[in-house]
């Protein structure tokens, strides 16, 4: 299986939450949004 997972940009929308942390990285959880994105494949 070959995927591309797009997470890029800057999450204005998402301020003060992405200032110092890019939105793939936010936790979720426990866990970053990035690796619930990998789980769900």
């Amino acid at each position: 299986m070959k995927v591309m997972i797009l997470a890029a940009g800057e999450g204005r929308r998402m301020r003060p939450l992405t200032e110092e942390t890019p939105k793939p990285l936010l936790p979720v959880n426990g866990k970053p949004l990035l690796e619930h994105h990998i789980e769900a494949l």
